[in-house]
């Protein structure tokens, strides 16, 4: 790949989906997004495939690692030190799910929660600094929907250096908040809606950029996945809320040019 370490750290830097079925899977993203999905013949990688386009790589799908876990897309920030990053998190009252592990030789990985229950994941570039975000069909923003939101804004704010900016979202609706690092948005942030079963925990979803959200929606649909939330409008632009036919959730996104 050609992009360094360095703009990822501390930001979303790889995104990867669990998938029961990682053939179908892959079919259906390359219906949606045009990705080419290439699984690795080395056995070291457990059968995990990685997605590109014409930019260079933009995603992962691998299968579920532990018997339970429900398809879901996962959230990687960079870090320069994945074990010292372990440390700052349990400081900070998150949980260390799965200590810095090497990855092959293309990096270190880690998986934690934060105090609010939501999991996130680390990245440590060795050979693979991290994806192709800046395009069409590629990630374009993630977003936290917590039980516990104050706890997970100075949770991110500590460990990772966010601040955090509420904006008014209108009558009857809470404030979104704005993650930025150095001036730069880099997530957002709700409270769950209370409408969510009290089963499920806090959690990050991804969101990808589409051109058109509408022609996107009605591709996933056709292609068998689901509706979560329809195609919205918002003061930024335009998006929905759908799920693979494997059940992983996922956003789809047009922002408003400026």
């Amino acid at each position: 790949m050609t992009e360094t370490a360095a703009p990822y750290v501390n930001k979303p830097a790889w995104v990867d989906l669990s998938s029961p079925d990682v053939a179908a899977s892959a079919a259906f993203y390359s219906r949606l997004f045009g990705w080419d999905i290439q699984v690795s013949p080395d056995p070291q990688y457990g059968g995990y495939a990685i997605a590109k386009d014409a930019s260079g790589d933009v995603a992962g799908i691998g299968p579920i690692q532990a018997p339970g876990t429900p398809p879901n897309w996962s959230v990687y920030l960079g870090t320069t030190d994945a074990a010292a990053l372990g440390e700052r998190v349990a400081a900070a009252g998150g949980t260390v799910i799965a200590p810095a592990f090497d990855v092959g030789d293309q990096g270190r990985m880690a998986v934690f929660q934060d105090p609010s229950g939501a999991f996130i994941s680390a990245w440590q570039p060795t050979n693979m600094d991290g994806f192709h975000a800046d395009g069409l069909h590629e990630f374009s923003w993630a977003e936290l929907s917590s039980r516990a939101l104050d706890k997970a804004v100075a949770f991110y704010g500590t460990v990772f250096g966010w601040t955090a900016d509420a904006a008014p979202m209108g009558e009857g609706a809470p404030p979104y908040t704005t993650f930025k690092l150095d001036g730069a948005n880099v997530a957002g942030g709700q409270p769950m809606n209370p409408m969510v079963p009290a089963e499920m925990p806090s959690y990050w979803l991804v969101y990808f950029g589409v051109a058109d959200v509408d022609a996107s929606h009605r591709t996933v649909l056709d292609a068998g996945g689901h509706e979560l939330m329809p195609p919205t409008d918002f003061p930024s632009g335009r998006f929905a809320i759908v799920s693979d036919p494997q059940g992983a959730a996922f956003g789809l996104l047009r922002m408003t040019p400026r």
